[in-house]
Order: C-alpha cells, then structure tokens, then sequence
C-alpha cells in the first residue's frame, strides 16, 4: 500500500528543531521512516523547517493567537480538502482537525502532554464513526483518553544512529541532568545526589526566563568543579555526555507525559534512576535498564546498584523499544487498521 500521509505540527518550531522541540524530533524521525518505504509524506510545520516531506508552511506563528490558529487551520483544510490523503496524523491543535471530522478519512490526534478531555469527548461526539482515533506518549497518557475514545499508548523514540553504546565508563565517570531547569524538573534534587553519594554532575538544559530565579538561588550556590551546568546542547553533545556518564537521573517532581532524554540515555546505554511519576514506571524497567523509586533516601541508595546494569541490554532494550523503525511501525500499524475500517 502506497500511502499518502499528512503529518500536522506545531507553528512554532521547526521540524527538526534545532535545540528543544522533542514533539518536532519525532516528527522528523517518523517522516525519514516514511519516506524510507516510499511513502508520500505532507507537513505542516514552521517555514524553517528542513525536510525531505512536500513542506506547506504556516502563515501563523504561534498555536495560541486566535488569528494564527485561523490562518493555520485554513491553510491545512484547503490542502486536505484539495488533495485526498490516506491518513491525517496530528501532533499539533486538535481544533486543526475540525473540519474534516465528518470525512471518512483516518484522523489520529496524538497527545505529548496532558490531554484536554473536554475537547477530546467533544471531538469524538463530531467525528466520523471509526475515523478519528488518539495516541499518548505513554500509557500515563493514553489512558486518561480512553474512558471516552479510542486510544493507544505509542512511545517516543530517537535516532539510533545518533546515540552510540558506550560500554567503557571512567571510575569517576559524572552523573547527567539534562532538562528545562526548572524546580518540578528537580534539578536541585539532583545536585542534592551527586552531593551525597560523593559524585560529580553534570547539568546541562536551558533556563527559562521565569525560573531565572531558581537557576540563581537554588542551582548557581552548588556549582563548582564537580557540579557543573553547560547550558543547552545539541545532539552531538548529547551523545558524548549522556554516553560517558555513569547515570542519568530523572528526579521529577510532576507527572513528565514521556521525557524523551531517558530514551535518549539508554539509547548510550546509560542506566536512568528517575522517580516514580507520568511515564518514568513504564520507561524504566528496574534492574533491566535502571531503577524507579518514590524518594530522594531511596534513589541515593539504589545508586549501589547501577554497577551490575548491562550497558548492552540496555541498550537492546532501547532499539527494541525507543528507535524509529519500532515506533514509525506501530504508528504505520494503526494507520493500515484505520484505513481497513474506513473501505
């Protein structure tokens, strides 16, 4: 089956994104699959955006500003109402999709945050018997849609050909935070860690303008020789230090829908210790890949055991799960029983 895929992102950032944008790296992943088996690709996405799809670019910049999601909206419905695809995949506005809801052709909403169930029961009161369908990043997700519409749990995933296995770790090897800093990300329990167990971190991430504040009174104090911050990085940089730490932690405050990082160090083959909120239970499999916990007493002591962890299971666990192919599949495989319905 030749499909013909239509794949809807956000204005705001191109696809892929430079820096931060984990919703536009999948995007970018999954459009590579795609056209590796020889799909026709279409996406909506920032002007910059560079890629190998056919690019309709946004007039409106922002997904906020009612004229944006007006010129937007327009700008995706002339084109889907122009040209007949396969499939609609969206990433973006769930209110993109209103004005196909009564065509027959295949719609999946997929969630990277926290869902608006108020929209989704009435999008799926509107739409099509059978055509409109949601994903979530995670089980913690998915499941918060389905008492009210089909859903599905379809993790993100990453390039494995951007992240290298690395099975030889200094004895002094640091441990890794990368994320917004900000407090529900815990960077301070992290550094509250690495002080106790005897180790050095690694902080690296951008501030956002309104944690300046948190950055400078509960971060900047603690740096020094072993606790460092680098400020954001790219993926080449990734790679080296998420590949020669000893572990990354994950010490989470709220309920994170996926956190693509911990995908992206165990792609290294590194061990994640997060705590037990959103996603973090169903990406950590304890004694396998790394260890979930409830509080800061326990992470500091699970931290004995990340020496007995297989680098390269966890690595074979992360291609099994986390890489392009695994997750380009499982979407491919929703669209084809979507299509089926839809005859």
């Amino acid at each position: 089956m030749n499909l013909k895929i239509a794949l809807i992102a956000d204005p705001e950032i191109p696809v892929p994104p430079l820096l931060y944008g984990g919703i536009e790296r999948i995007i970018d992943m999954l459009i590579s699959e795609y056209i590796k088996e020889g799909y026709q690709v279409t996406l909506f996405a920032h002007q910059d955006s560079k890629t190998p799809a056919k690019l309709i670019a946004y007039k409106g910049k922002t997904s906020h500003d009612k004229l944006d999601i007006i010129q937007n909206t327009y700008l995706i419905n002339k084109e889907l109402f122009s040209n007949k695809y396969d499939v609609i995949h969206c990433f973006g506005r769930l209110l993109y999709l209103l004005p196909q809801f009564l065509n027959k052709t295949p719609k999946i909403m997929s969630y990277q945050r926290e869902p608006t169930l108020k929209q989704v029961r009435a999008a799926t009161r509107l739409a099509r018997k059978n055509t409109l369908v949601f994903t979530g990043c995670s089980a913690y997700i998915s499941n918060q849609i389905k008492p009210f519409a089909p859903a599905y749990p379809i993790f993100n995933g990453v390039d494995m050909n951007i992240y290298k296995l690395n099975t030889q770790i200094a004895e002094d090897a640091p441990f890794m935070f990368l994320g917004r800093i900000e407090p529900i990300k815990g960077t301070h329990i992290a550094i509250e860690i690495a002080q106790k167990t005897g180790n050095a971190l690694i902080i690296a991430g951008n501030i956002p303008t309104e944690y300046q504040s948190y950055f400078d009174l509960e971060i900047k104090p603690h740096l020094n020789d072993s606790i460092q911050y680098i400020g954001p990085v790219n993926d080449l940089q990734k790679n080296q230090l998420l590949g020669s730490c000893k572990a990354f932690l994950m010490p989470i405050l709220w309920n994170e829908p996926f956190g693509i990082v911990m995908a992206e160090a165990l792609a290294c083959g590194t061990p994640v210790i997060g705590f037990k909120r959103g996603s973090v239970p169903e990406v950590v499999i304890s004694g396998l890949n790394g260890y979930s916990c409830d509080t800061t007493e326990e992470m500091i002591d699970l931290i004995k055991n990340i020496g007995a962890l297989d680098r390269k299971k966890i690595r074979q666990d992360a291609e099994s799960r986390f890489s392009s192919e695994a997750i380009a599949n499982q979407y491919l495989a929703l669209y084809t029983d979507l299509i089926n319905k839809n005859k």
